[in-house]
């Protein structure tokens, strides 16, 4: 049986979810839920930048417009945090284009506002594992 990519690292950060949700529930804005996952991420020393400005490439060009990530966690995992009733196309859409404009090979993106948190692990078929 194959390895999920990046499996330790992404289970980390879900737990982390899971662990924020069951304590404070959903009904909150994202910004409540961005900012209490930054203290849990750094009360476990899970690696991250918040906010995270990143590059964009197209045809393996840089361009002169970034995106901003939630968070990028051990470098490697680009975080999108929703609260939301439940996760639309164009979020997941989003997130996917986060990943193939950015080179990076894994996105979770974190709903908070249903009654059991939601997660999609996203991969980017185009950069080779």
């Amino acid at each position: 049986m194959s390895k999920l990519l990046f499996e330790d690292e992404s289970y980390a950060i879900i737990g982390v979810c899971i662990e924020i949700h069951k304590k404070i529930g959903t009904g909150f804005k994202e910004a409540v839920y961005t900012e209490i996952l930054q203290k849990e991420l750094t009360k476990r020393n899970i690696p991250f930048q918040k906010d995270k400005k990143l590059q964009l490439y197209y045809d393996g060009v840089a361009l002169s417009k970034h995106c901003i990530a939630d968070f990028v966690c051990y470098n490697k995992i680009i975080i999108q945090i929703k609260s939301v009733n439940f996760i639309k196309e164009e979020a997941i859409h989003q997130t996917v284009n986060y990943l193939k404009a950015t080179n990076f090979k894994l996105g979770l993106l974190v709903n908070f506002g249903e009654s059991s948190l939601k997660w999609k692990r996203l991969i980017n078929t185009a950069v080779p594992i």
